[in-house]
């Protein structure tokens, strides 16, 4: 083989070899980047108190047939450093996913078996912490929520007494909220699996537990359910939240407002928490 022959073959292997190489890298960050993705679920939880029923601190046997709450600008962060709620901080986000509109749930869904309610699934979104999660508990633009914010209907049992109540909700509340609190870590989301964050509700919050002792805090700051069967007429009680705040004791009326805005959870870890009472009715 002459000398230029044997210079051009070389320089077309090395050509060749350049270019498969950096097709190969190109190929290697595509799929870094693809594996570096995950996908991340919200769900909402009610516990076992919605969808089991539970008793009253004042000896009510609660069963809740639907509890419908209408959700809003539901967010997931992952933030550096991670966000205290009870600090008055901020969350400074580093990476975020959002549900903007608004969907209505029924906590009261499924038996004790059934898992946390699927809001929202975010896919190949990025790995990391989700270590903040923020809503708001807004008005349903239609029915069985509308106009309202929280409805509860199901029925009360005490002394062969039974009560067939609705509770309509029409205020507006906001969450921000650290870290998930519980038996299990949460929103740790891993190359391509799926990490989970809870939106948790606790309604014993409003009506306490018999299961607690009388000045635990779960019952002390609750307002029980025997204010709200004085309210009752031939077994049935209907009533919205104008009509709590003129027919209820101002006391108990302020009882039961402090414990709808401390609805919101995650786990057992507490959030900021907001109300805006100024909304149109």
């Amino acid at each position: 083989m002459s000398r230029q022959l044997l210079i051009l073959a070389n320089l077309t292997f090395v050509a060749t070899g350049m270019l498969f190489g950096c097709s190969q890298g190109e190929n290697q960050n595509e799929t870094s980047a693809e594996q570096e993705q995950g996908t991340l679920e919200i769900r909402a939880n009610g516990e076992d108190f919605v969808r089991e029923g539970f008793v009253s601190k004042d000896d009510w046997k609660i069963s809740f047939d639907h509890v419908y709450v209408t959700l809003a600008d539901i967010t997931a962060y992952q933030s550096d450093p991670p966000f205290n709620a009870e600090a008055n901080s901020e969350i400074k986000a580093k990476e975020k996913v959002s549900l903007e509109q608004a969907k209505t749930v029924d906590l009261a869904e499924g038996d004790e078996s059934a898992e946390p309610i699927l809001i929202q699934e975010f896919a190949e979104v990025p790995v990391g912490k989700y270590n903040a999660l923020s809503w708001k508990i807004v008005k349903g633009e239609s029915e069985p929520a509308e106009a309202q914010t929280i409805v509860m209907d199901g029925t009360a049992q005490k002394d062969g007494q039974t009560i067939d109540f609705t509770v309509k909700i029409d205020n507006e509340y906001e969450y921000i909220c650290g870290e998930f609190v519980g038996g299990e870590r949460k929103g740790i989301l891993k190359t391509g699996s799926t990490a989970d964050l809870e939106l948790t509700f606790h309604l014993d919050h409003i009506f306490g537990d018999a299961d607690a002792s009388a000045d635990d805090d779960i019952n002390t700051n609750a307002l029980g359910f025997e204010p709200l069967v004085a309210l009752a007429k031939d077994g049935k009680l209907e009533v919205e939240m104008s009509q709590l705040e003129s027919e209820l004791p101002a006391k108990d009326y302020e009882t039961l407002e402090k414990a709808l805005v401390g609805l919101g959870h995650v786990g057992e870890g507490h959030c900021q928490e907001s109300i805006k009472t100024d909304t149109k009715k």
